[in-house]
This record gives C-alpha cells, sequence and structure tokens, in this order.
C-alpha cells in the first residue's frame, strides 16, 4: 500500500484502520484509491501534482454543496503530504456508475434522469456568476474551504469562445479533416450576444454521476471549471446525455429541458453552441477519439458516430 493512502485517511479518520485499497484501473489526471476502513466505511482518497487544481475542485464541491441541492460527496479533508503534493478524503458515493447502467434502465428511469441533469445544471447556473469567463481558479489561502471562485479570463465572450471552440477545432485528428472547413463556418454565425459568465462543468455527464435503485445519488468530478455562456453548457450535456446512448434521444432531451426550465428559463442555444459541444466532446485531452455509447464504440464506429452527429448540425 503506498504510504500517502494511510496517511491521507489518517489526517479524516485519525482513529481508523484500513480493511482494504483499490486502485481504479481507469483514471484521469489524480491518483485515486478507493478504501474501504474496518467497520465497513468507504472513502475515496485522491493525489495529485497540481495543488492549485485540487483546491479549486475541492473548494468547488464544497459550494455546490452549500449552495444547490445538487448532490456531491462529502469532503472530508484536504492538504498537503510531505512530498508536497495535494491530497483529499471524500466519502464515497452510494451505487454504481450510471455511465455502465443508462442504458439497461428502463425509458422511464432514463427520462427520470434526464431530468435531474437539466435541474442540476440549472441549478448551478443560478448559483455561480462570474465577472469573466475562461478557467475558474480558486482565491485565497491553502485550505481547500477557504477563499473564493473567479473566472481567471477575458471579459469578451466572442474572444474566449473564438478561442475555446479553435482549440477544439485543432485537437481533431484526420479523419474529421473535410469537415473543418463547415466547422469554421458554423463557428462564424456567433452564439448569443454578450451571455452572463456561468458556471460551465464541462464534463457533466453519466460516466460522472452515480446511480441506485434508478435514482441518482452524487455528480462526480468537477475538475478543470470553467465559465461560459449558458448556452453552451445546456449544448454540451445534452449530447453527452442525449445523444451519446441512445439512437432516438428526442425523449431525454425533452426530459434535460423540462427540468432545467423548472428552475430557471432555457438560454438561447446557437449552433455555433451545439458544434462546439460535439467538437470538444470528440477527442479527449490526449487527443484520442472517444469513446461513445455503453458498450463502448471504439475505431471506425467512434469516429462515425461523432461524424454523423457533427453532419447533422453542419
Amino acid at each position: 500500500m503506498s504510504g500517502w493512502i494511510p496517511a491521507a485517511v489518517a489526517s479524516a479518520r485519525p482513529e481508523a484502520s484500513i480493511e482494504s485499497v483499490e486502485r481504479p484501473a481507469a483514471g484521469n489526471r489524480k491518483e485515486t484509491a478507493i478504501v474501504v476502513l474496518v467497520g465497513g466505511e468507504r472513502l475515496v482518497v485522491q493525489r495529485s501534482e497540481d495543488p492549485a487544481a485540487l483546491r479549486t475542485e475541492t473548494l468547488l464541491d464544497r459550494e455546490i454543496a452549500a449552495r444547490t441541492a445538487v448532490p456531491v460527496p462529502t469532503v472530508l479533508e484536504w492538504g498537503r503530504g510531505d512530498d508536497g503534493r495535494a491530497y483529499r478524503v471524500v466519502e464515497a458515493a452510494e451505487g454504481t456508475n450510471l455511465h455502465e447502467r443508462f442504458t439497461a434502465l428502463s425509458p422511464a428511469a432514463r427520462r427520470r434522469i434526464a431530468d435531474r441533469f437539466g435541474r442540476a445544471l440549472a441549478e448551478i447556473h443560478e448559483a455561480f456568476v462570474f465577472e469573466r469567463f475562461g478557467p475558474v481558479v480558486a482565491d485565497g489561502g491553502e485550505s481547500g474551504g477557504g477563499g473564493g471562485l473567479r473566472a481567471d479570463g477575458p471579459d469578451s465572450w466572442t474572444r474566449w469562445f473564438d478561442a475555446y471552440l479553435h482549440e477544439c477545432v485543432d485537437a481533431l485528428p484526420e479523419p474529421f479533416a473535410d469537415l473543418e472547413s463547415a466547422i469554421e463556418s458554423a463557428i462564424q454565425e456567433g452564439t448569443a450576444a454578450d451571455p452572463t459568465p456561468r458556471l460551465f462543468p464541462w464534463d457533466l455527464r453519466p460516466g460522472n454521476a452515480m446511480v441506485a435503485r434508478g435514482e441518482i445519488t452524487a455528480f462526480l468530478d468537477w475538475g478543470d471549471p470553467l465559465a461560459a455562456g449558458a448556452g453552451l453548457s445546456v449544448a454540451k450535456a445534452e449530447h453527452l446525455l442525449a445523444d451519446w446512448y441512445v439512437d432516438d434521444g428526442e425523449a431525454l432531451r425533452t426530459a434535460f429541458r423540462a427540468g432545467y426550465a423548472d428552475v430557471r428559463p432555457l438560454p438561447d442555444v446557437r449552433r455555433a453552441e451545439r458544434v462546439a459541444a460535439v467538437v470538444d466532446s470528440a477527442v479527449d485531452s490526449a487527443g484520442t477519439v472517444t469513446r461513445p455509447g455503453y458498450p463502448e464504440r471504439t475505431g471506425a464506429a467512434a469516429v462515425e458516430f461523432h461524424r454523423r452527429r457533427l453532419q447533422s448540425l453542419l
């Protein structure tokens, strides 16, 4: 067992004993371990070489819990280890990953979950308003609970959105090269004029949610948050929910929008934002084509999925 894991657990549960540790095969830029304590309590322990990023995510987790009814796991402890790397200890959420369960649920259960996604995003938009666009960072001291959140980017929506989308287009691999001209044309149409910067949880998707008995128990992974116009957030969350898993997502799209509209008015979503949502979702941070659906499409099937969705918009 890595020495940092017992040390992190002891900072949150000093009297506890560790029964088992599991290291998930899949992961992101954080090292993650699932720890079971004697007595049955389950914890998620994470470590990052980027303390500022982990502090931002931790503060955002706590602020979402304080400002909204969106379920998020409780952060028990945050700090730095002797090696200078940041760690945090979080209560493990009940249930299984929604990515693996979504297509197996009944149509009624899927619509209920789509409604909950819409409500969650609307609550986030209502609760988090910024003065600028771009990356959201934590101000203040070293404590994960201290300071505030601010957007560290331009105050021009057009300037930020153009840079964001062109970065996404530049990341597309060769199989999408013939679509780039049409994508550029869609970009020129622009988006809603001068939207209010609101929190853009760019990875709000079933793969970052837990479900038990057909209901969402927690939304996970609030890392690398952005501030953007609400229309871009709606377009991307809707794509990752309604288009990603089923052939005809109209019922899910309707439920998602209804859930959002129950909390706040739906924003104007332009074609450029829908194109941006698909382009951004087609490739991961390593430049690899993403694998939509469950069971996941891979290879040529994954490329064809993204191409069909882009062609339908272009």
